[in-house]
């Protein structure tokens, strides 16, 4: 209950800084309601806030081990909901994906479930997906994916919506819906490309191929490569470091990549500058400041 409380004030906070408009107030008052009552956790994706120290470093585990974590209505569901709920949480930092289901992360849609949707429950599950990752790539906090094992298809994409990926050295990586008679659609045919270039984004897709970490790392898909089975241990250290930094600060910064990237450079300058102007009348600035003269670590409160 008190993870619930929590939540609940970083909602209300969240609201009453940003809406006025009487009707907007109701709908996203019902929506708010909604997401309190609902838990944050569910039985395939398991949600767990870090305390003490890592307080503000958000796990989220996928936890589907029948399947290898392939990603069916019930997974999705819960995964939407999580993310629509830390994106309104102002004590989380950080977010890590992960899995408890031993050699992999995500094995991609659910074919099982698939087989028996026609066409047009098909095309929903997959606008419903790449709506989801949307949402995910769109957290104001930095997120992290934990990737040991079969990262494949929509397990892909979902890391690519992700800002940061970290593979375990057993890791595989690949998006095979072309020999699906399919695309990736929720994403993967958009953000791989952007992240590795044009060329090779092409030959992965086109052919399918699996690719393992250590090449993941050398065309840029993988920020690092461990030994199996220290991803997670990896992962914890980075969201450490980005937890100590200032919260205001690193949202701002994630902010200015993100939109940054996607328009000319003068207006991505001046985004800079705006977001950069947002942290100027900040209590964290100025504890920055205050720390480094006396010599000590800083006390960031994200005010």
């Amino acid at each position: 209950m008190g993870a619930l409380r929590m939540v609940t004030r970083s909602l209300t906070r969240h609201y009453s800084k940003k809406n006025s408009v009487p009707f907007k107030l109701h709908h996203q008052y019902q929506n708010l309601r909604t997401l309190i009552l609902e838990p944050l956790s569910s039985e395939s994706v398991q949600v767990r806030r870090l305390s003490d120290a890592d307080s503000g470093i958000v796990e989220v585990n996928l936890h589907r081990p029948e399947t290898k974590n392939a990603i069916g209505n019930e997974m999705l569901r819960g995964l939407r909901h999580t993310f629509e709920t830390l994106e309104m949480d102002d004590e989380a930092n950080v977010v890590m994906i992960s899995s408890s289901v031993p050699k992999a992360f995500c094995a991609g849609a659910d074919l099982k479930e698939r087989k028996e949707m026609i066409a047009s429950e098909v095309q929903f599950f997959v606008n419903s997906l790449r709506s989801t990752f949307a949402l995910l790539e769109a957290l104001r906090v930095p997120t992290i994916a934990v990737i040991e094992g079969a990262a494949l298809g929509g397990g892909l994409e979902m890391a690519l919506s992700c800002d940061l990926r970290i593979c375990g050295e057993n890791a595989v990586l690949g998006l095979p819906e072309t020999g699906l008679a399919i695309i990736p659609g929720a994403g993967g045919t958009q953000r791989l490309p952007r992240l590795v270039g044009k060329a090779v984004a092409k030959e992965l897709i086109f052919t399918g191929r699996r690719i393992k970490a250590k090449e993941a790392m050398s065309i840029g898909l993988a920020n690092y490569t461990v030994p199996a089975g220290e991803a997670r241990p990896k992962a914890l250290e980075i969201a450490r470091e980005i937890n100590s930094k200032g919260p205001i600060a690193i949202r701002m910064a994630k902010k200015a990549i993100n939109e940054g990237i996607e328009v000319d450079l003068q207006a991505a300058l001046d985004l800079e500058e705006e977001c950069y102007e947002q942290l100027l009348n900040t209590k964290d600035r100025l504890e920055g400041l205050a720390a480094f003269a006396e010599k000590r670590k800083p006390r960031y409160r994200g005010e």
